[in-house]
Formats: structure tokens, sequence, C-alpha cells
């Protein structure tokens, strides 16, 4: 593993453990040249996924940029980054499981949203507002409409149970 300080091709690992979900193996690690201290997690990947955009690009699936999109979303709410990663990895496990190797960028969106309104409800308006493509306050009050009767349908479904 490459130094992030100095470059350096050699680094030691001086404790390894696995996550609290069992979900990857977080690994410490020094450089021998400049001492420097760094972390790195080690994950399972079952095969490559290609993310497939819009207008029919290509790029590779990257669990980092779930994350980076959910804590756009969840900025300044009362959501812990632990939380975040393991939406992000659940999301990942039922990707990799369905067996595709390219996957449309709508399908994660989705999986995207489905994750944030169980984190944070304004979160996922936020979310939705971009991946939805509001363009007028309209749009906001319909989307909003659709919220609250799905909070509503959820609220139901606990006071059933």
């Amino acid at each position: 593993m490459r130094c992030p300080f100095c470059n350096n091709d050699e680094t030691q690992v001086k404790d390894s453990r696995p996550t609290e979900d069992n979900s990857a193996i977080r690994r410490r690690r020094s450089c021998p040249d400049c001492g420097q201290r760094f972390t790195t997690f080690e994950r399972l990947q079952l095969r490559e996924m290609t993310v497939v955009k819009e207008g029919g690009r290509k790029q590779p699936f990257d669990r980092d940029k779930i994350i980076k999109s959910m804590q756009i979303a969840l900025r300044k709410r009362p959501v812990e980054l632990s939380q975040i990663e393991k939406s992000a990895d659940n999301i990942a496990r039922i990707l990799e499981s369905q067996g595709e190797t390219e996957i449309e960028s709508e399908k994660i969106g989705a999986l995207v949203m489905k994750a944030l309104i169980e984190l944070d409800v304004v979160a996922y308006i936020r979310f939705a507002s971009v991946y939805k493509d509001f363009r007028n306050p309209s749009d906001f009050n319909d989307f909003l409409s659709e919220v609250q009767d799905l909070k509503l349908s959820q609220e139901k479904k606990i006071k059933k149970a």
C-alpha cells in the first residue's frame, strides 16, 4: 500500500481488525520513511461493476460516491458517519447480489433514496430535489405531498405492529 503522504511503496500494517458490521477489515498502517500513520479498509468485491449514466456514459462503480452524495444530503443532520457507511455497504451488497456487471445510475439513485428516507426525511427531500431535478416550487409541493402520505402510511404500519 502506497503512503498517501510521501508516496513510499512500502508501508507496514500495525493493526488489523474487522469493522463493527464485519463487512470490511480496518488496517492501521505506518510508513517507515516519513513515520506517518493512516487507516485503510479492505472490502470484499464480488465482481467489477460499471455504472451506466443517463447519456450512456459508463464509469466504474464507486461506493465512496454513494457516501459523498449521502453526506451532502445529510449535512447538518443528526446522522452519524457510521450509519451512512452501513447504508452504503447495504446498497453495494444489494447491487452485487443482483449479479449484473452494468448498473443504471437510476437504480443506484433509487436505492440511495430508499436508504435516506430511513435515515432522515429532510435528507431524503434534499437528495430528491437534485435526483428528480426539481425546477420550480410546485415540484417540491407535489413531492412533499407524496412524502407526507408515505410517512403517514409508515406510522400506521408501526402502530398496528
